[in-house]
């Protein structure tokens, strides 16, 4: 199966991880030539206006506010200095859910997450966000540990 759309996942407290997660996303790109698809969610409408708000925005979707924050902003610098063709999407939602849904509508062909080192109890499971996306992901899903 060819990758030509790679969804990569970048949420606020994807701060320490965002580089790392870039690369991998630069990384195959560079092998497919696929596109990335940068995916944000806001877990609710009052969250994206929080957001706006603190980024002193008066207008502009959740898209525009995405392409904001710094986690965004951080992974769109790597893509366009390796120049890798991408886009940034936001949506608003239950992350676990409305990510999954992105990547149906852009067509990806692998999705992107990340996450951290667990306690020994916490290693069977990935974190809530990332296990729902793996669990309803509609492609293979590359799981990028700190």
């Amino acid at each position: 199966m060819a990758i030509e759309t790679i969804m990569l996942t970048v949420g606020r407290s994807n701060e320490s991880r965002v580089d790392k997660l870039t690369q991998s996303a630069v990384e195959l790109a560079e092998t497919t030539g696929a596109r990335v698809v940068i995916g944000h969610a806001f877990e609710t409408q009052d969250d994206a206006d929080a957001v706006r708000d603190r980024l002193d925005m008066t207008e502009g979707d959740a898209t525009d506010v995405a392409n904001r924050m710094e986690t965004v902003r951080r992974a769109s610098k790597a893509l366009r200095a390796a120049g890798v063709d991408f886009e940034v999407q936001a949506v608003v939602g239950d992350p676990g859910e409305v990510i999954a849904d992105l990547a149906e509508e852009v067509g990806a062909d692998r999705i992107l997450v990340g996450g951290r080192k667990r306690s020994p109890a916490g290693k069977a499971v990935f974190g809530s966000t990332a296990q729902r996306i793996l669990l309803s992901a509609p492609c293979p899903v590359t799981f990028v540990r700190e």
